[in-house]
């Protein structure tokens, strides 16, 4: 690294963009007086887009980017700007959606070349300093498209013309031809079309690993979930056993560090061995998120102690001083992928002594290794089925793998650790504040409500804007919040509100849910479809406004806020937002049919259509206590409303006398029985309700 050098990144907060600082590249971050420059000058435009816990944009930073002479090419005919793309969403999905339609692949770094209106005309993904793989050097790249641009400049700006037009028309993505022909008039989805559903998914499982397709697998936590409920409403065996199967050899295989607990972000291959090592704070709380559900299901003790590892780890390595929580891990140490967490099977021998033969073989550790001649511990059958087979006693084998973890750990936190991603992003912020609500309510544990609660108080007061109380920012470091958050940050932020809202049954939560759906409609519906898109009206510096449907890596902001407005509109009786809802699911109902596995949340919301949902009212002075009794259960398609006496503000509350005795109401369309006086009398009619009329 030549220290000698420092380009404009050095003021920049993130740590993606501040590992470039020193680069001999004149590297600019995105702004007016990057693109102001390029425009001035006539130069070409390179974006060169990744983030920090990205091992293949740390490989061109390494081979490229310290370059000098690469460097000179670079500041001699480009204006370069680094991007990462955890804090520009944004423009990551624009230009990834133009190289995809250019190439017909992606990932990162992502390096695309603009025109300097910064419309795009050509990029591709990692480029090696020599031609190999098939691919051309980058200098190479950069001395074609120099060439191109002076000599055939009025043909790159037509092409650059021509696919900016064709971001923005497949942007138009709802066609009228996008909705399913119903039995029914009313476009209502059947319960024979959520059969179908599971069918196209089951066709792509694993049912021997588990997970969904071969390698590279993603956790696909939203089609586990499609999966459970749909286990729930129909009582489908095998939905349930892909399911389970999935978490649990997640759970044994690599992908989850059984030393530190936590998540890295896929597996290399179809057994959950060898993941990418980088560990994202939103896999952790999508993980944390269907765990509860799992457990909640199965009663599995294997669960509950997953959800408390899981949330150990992100307390340990990713949560601030002040109380929000850090985006990432890096996958890299000392410049070596997966470094920190491999072993020799020497090394273990050493640090456990006798009991290293019995560890070795529970955690699949060789001599000549499971992974590039190193050890990554993966459990290949589950602990009893272990023990058993070797006539151990099962919980003093427990104890022991414990003890031998916890020893391996303190060796392990002597080694060099990967770098810390320390920025702090609202939506990732939001999902994992949902996450441990969640396990706050499932495992009945205060301290879990303690630190979701306090993570709020944190969001509201480093992410406000101060435009407008409702206005949000999207990133936040050293004091400095930065960039208008975007359709997904408010959107798991409504959802995380909700999930609050059944810790403590405060209803604060629930006025601030509806005020922020609001605020999401008035700014960021798109006026040509019912659909949100994804950055604000206000926000000029961008060459198209997308929309995002996709459940990808992340739940989309569309998905999520047509489950919000599911939701909302039955805690305020607002049937405008019902009608929206239903409107969205109608108008993608085709391609969720069709492609489930790309649209788990709205998978689970055409379940929902067909169910109905559930309307809770629990009045009476142990109103809390009840309440969260009935919240230990796993009842997927309910809104629980919980006061002491009625509250007109609330019409699920309103018009209910208190009385001695505590009252559970039972609702749907707010027609309610009588009613009940025990939980159980409660579940007995729900399951009688959710009972399918094939």
């Amino acid at each position: 690294m030549h220290s000698s050098f420092t380009n404009r990144l050095i003021n920049e907060t993130s740590p993606y963009l501040l590992q470039h600082a020193h680069n001999p590249v004149e590297w600019y971050p995105w702004g007016e007086e990057a693109l102001e420059k390029a425009r001035a000058e006539d130069k070409i435009i390179l974006v060169s887009i990744g983030y920090s816990a990205c091992h293949w944009c740390h490989v061109m930073e390494r081979e490229s980017f310290e370059n000098e002479s690469v460097a000179a090419l670079m500041n001699a005919h480009f204006v370069s700007i680094k991007v990462d793309r955890e804090e520009r969403p944004d423009l990551d999905h624009i230009y990834m959606d133009a190289v995809q339609a250019m190439s017909g692949s992606g990932g990162w770094p992502l390096n695309v070349f603009l025109t300097p209106q910064a419309k795009p005309f050509f990029g591709g993904t990692y480029f090696p300093p020599e031609k190999a793989y098939n691919r051309s050097s980058w200098t190479e790249i950069l001395h074609s498209v120099v060439l191109a641009w002076k000599e055939r400049k009025n043909e790159i700006e037509a092409q650059a013309e021509n696919l900016t037009d064709h971001l923005q028309r497949s942007n138009s993505f709802v066609a009228l031809d996008n909705t399913i022909e119903n039995s029914n008039r009313e476009g209502l989805t059947t319960i024979e079309q959520c059969d179908q559903m599971f069918s196209t998914i089951m066709k792509s499982a694993d049912t021997q690993w588990g997970g969904f397709g071969k390698s590279p697998k993603f956790p696909q936590t939203f089609t586990i979930q499609y999966l459970l409920k749909y286990h729930y409403f129909t009582g489908n065996k095998e939905a349930l056993q892909q399911a389970l199967l999935s978490i649990d050899k997640m759970l044994m295989g690599g992908i989850y560090d059984h030393i530190g607990g936590g998540l890295a972000r896929y597996s290399t291959d179809a057994q959950w061995l060898a993941p990418h090592f980088e560990k994202m704070l939103y896999d952790n709380a999508l993980l944390i998120n269907v765990l509860c559900d799992a457990y909640q299901i199965s009663s599995h003790k294997k669960y509950a102690d997953a959800i408390r590892k899981t949330i150990s780890f992100v307390c340990d390595e990713l949560l601030s001083e002040e109380g929000g929580f850090f985006a990432a891990l890096d996958a890299d140490s000392e410049g070596e992928e997966g470094k920190y967490y491999v072993w020799q099977k020497k090394e273990v021998d050493a640090i456990l002594g006798q009991d290293a033969a019995l560890f070795c073989a529970f955690f699949d550790i060789t001599e000549q290794g499971n992974w590039e001649e190193k050890n990554i511990l993966r459990m290949l059958e589950p602990i009893g089925d272990f023990a058993e087979a070797r006539g151990l006693e099962k919980e003093q084998f427990e104890q022991t793998i414990q003890l031998c973890l916890q020893k391996l750990s303190v060796q392990r936190k002597k080694r060099i650790k990967p770098s810390l991603d320390d920025k702090i992003l609202l939506g990732w912020n939001a999902l994992m504040l949902q996450s441990i609500a969640k396990a706050a309510v499932v495992l009945k544990e205060p301290a879990y409500e303690k630190m979701a609660a306090a993570n709020f108080v944190f969001l509201q007061k480093r992410f406000k804007s101060g435009a407008s109380s409702l206005q949000l920012m999207h990133t936040y470091k050293n004091e400095i919040s930065k960039y208008p958050a975007f359709l997904d940050d408010y959107a798991y932020l409504i959802a995380a509100l909700l999930q609050l809202y059944k810790t403590s049954f405060t209803e604060s939560y629930l006025l601030l849910a509806f005020d922020y759906c609001n605020y999401v409609i008035e700014n960021f519906s798109d006026e040509e479809s019912c659909f949100f898109l994804y950055t604000h009206q206000d926000q000029k510096d961008i060459i198209v406004r997308k929309k995002e449907i996709y459940d990808g890596a992340t739940p989309s902001g569309n998905s999520v806020m047509a489950e919000n407005l599911l939701l909302l509109s039955i805690v305020f009786d607002n049937a405008a937002w019902r009608a929206r809802s239903n409107k969205m699911l109608h108008q993608l109902s085709a391609s969720v049919m069709k492609y489930p596995g790309s649209f788990g949340i709205w998978a689970s919301l055409l379940l929902y259509q067909v169910m109905g949902i559930n309307e809770i009212a629990v009045i009476g002075a142990n109103f809390a206590n009840l309440s969260k009794d009935i919240l230990l259960k796993y009842l997927p398609n309910v809104v629980i409303m919980s006061s002491e006496q009625g509250n007109e503000v609330f019409p699920l509350l309103a018009a209910k006398p208190s009385s001695e005795s505590d009252c559970i109401y039972l609702c749907k369309n707010y027609s309610c029985l009588a009613p009940f006086m025990t939980s159980n009398s409660l579940f007995s009619e729900i399951e009688r309700s959710n009972k399918i009329n094939r």
